[in-house]
């Protein structure tokens, strides 16, 4: 499919969904909250067609849900139902998000020298399952460019180590300002990220990590796993915050190994588990399906 005829289909897909949204709510649980809401969504005659919700405990524990719905004339009605819900959110100490399903989220895909998770995105992309548009793709090193750039992506290849990591993220974060970023995923980007970057984009960096954290944290964890005599292996998709590999979990799988798969086929086993895994992660957080509690996730799958 050549890149202006997706471009099309992705903006005719946007136009069907003019009338649907989501909503995201967290608040203090209570009797009622779920009258409220559908309340407030039949004045504005709305209609839920899907409806997921979650306490962390009925009795002063805090209470998530997860709404989506469609409304004639949504896109009219939009700024006014907002004005009104806020009166309500204050009420209930609510935290919440509308989204608009026909406004695209953009991302931004950062990778290293392995493609097996870039590429898994772009077929997702391409085939019309993945709900985004792909604004372009930042790497340091030039393995993917001439793949990215047939899909008519644009491709900057930024070194980066850790004598000019500074410099080099004032790039990227100019870049992702002049591309109106929303997402960043790191599809097996192998750089460390500074905090200051890290809070340009908070829960807002998904990165795939190879391995089913907590276990090996860091470098090399197939490596580790194969000494170790591991018998299953496995990988964590999760937001990144400035404690390396221990932010917010949002997916994790695992296949079973034994000790005839040396490293080379742990990490060949692994890298589909990466794909999927990371895969998932992406689709759920533009699905607005995930909500984040401290340094866990609520995901509404």
């Amino acid at each position: 499919m050549q890149p202006e005829q997706i471009k099309k289909e992705r903006a005719e897909d946007s136009a069907k969904l003019e009338n649907r949204a989501t909503l995201l709510v967290k608040c203090p649980d209570q009797p009622g909250i779920v009258s409220v809401l559908s309340t407030f969504l039949f004045r504005h005659q709305a209609n839920i067609i899907e409806s997921s919700r979650y306490s962390s405990n009925p009795e002063n524990g805090t209470f998530f849900i997860r709404l989506e719905f469609t409304c004639e004339k949504l896109s009219s009605k939009a700024a006014e139902m907002e004005r009104e819900f806020k009166l309500i959110a204050d009420d209930y100490k609510m935290d919440y998000d509308f989204h608009y399903l026909s406004k695209r989220q953009r991302s931004a895909i950062y990778v290293s020298k392995e493609l097996h998770c870039l590429l898994e995105l772009l077929w997702e992309w391409q085939n019309g399952d993945l709900e985004t548009d792909i604004a372009v793709v930042i790497s340091n090193h030039e393995d993917a460019r001439e793949i990215v750039e047939s899909f008519g992506i644009p491709f900057y290849y930024l070194p980066a180590n850790k004598d000019i990591r500074k410099e080099v993220e004032r790039q990227q974060i100019a870049l992702m300002k002049e591309y109106e970023v929303d997402v960043l995923i790191l599809a097996r980007y192998m750089q460390i990220l500074t905090p200051d970057f890290v809070n340009h984009f908070e829960s807002r960096i998904i990165n795939i990590h190879h391995s089913f954290l907590p276990a090996f944290i860091g470098a090399n964890p197939y490596d580790r796993a194969y000494k170790r005599g591991v018998k299953l292996i496995g990988a964590t998709s999760h937001y990144v915050t400035n404690d390396l590999d221990e932010g917010p979990i949002i997916e994790q799988d695992v296949e079973r190994v034994d000790h005839r798969d040396d490293v080379a086929t742990l990490k060949k086993i692994g890298r589909q588990i990466e794909r999927r895994v990371l895969t998932k992660a992406v689709k759920w957080h533009l699905e607005k399906r995930i909500i984040v509690e401290g340094n866990k996730t609520i995901v509404f799958h």
